[in-house]
């Protein structure tokens, strides 16, 4: 697998809103840097992650313009906008911002050590 392939699985299994979709392309010591805060390992990525999908309903995460900015043969690291959109409360809310996720290679392939999410809008409703 590919850096490329590992970001099309990631953004393919988000759609699940099932964290265990996602394990086979997140390393065990990953950090998150989220707009509600710094998770760190497994565990607190999958309290975040589900935590996000429970805020929203129906939620719908696309990734757009991604850009690699080196791919080594261990490490790589890509820059992209990303969106999203479902229902909170009854309402239709949005949001989107810009992504940096930085993987690293192991002997099962390549894996999220990092990604930090910067919201452009962190939150909006159909009334905003």
């Amino acid at each position: 697998m590919h850096p490329e392939d590992a970001m099309k699985f990631y953004q393919a299994r988000l759609a699940l809103h099932d964290f265990n979709a996602l394990l086979p392309v997140i390393a065990e010591d990953a950090v998150f840097w989220f707009s509600d805060g710094d998770h760190k390992g497994i565990d607190a990525a999958r309290r975040a992650f589900d935590a996000a999908w429970q805020a929203v309903e129906n939620e719908v995460y696309t990734l757009e313009d991604l850009r690699w900015l080196a791919i080594g043969d261990s490490v790589a690291s890509c820059i992209y906008n990303f969106h999203w959109k479902g229902m909170a409360a009854g309402e239709p809310v949005w949001g989107g911002g810009r992504g940096t996720t930085v993987l690293r290679k192991d002997a099962e392939g390549w894996k999220i050590v990092h990604e930090h999410l910067s919201p452009a809008n962190a939150f909006k409703t159909a009334e905003a």
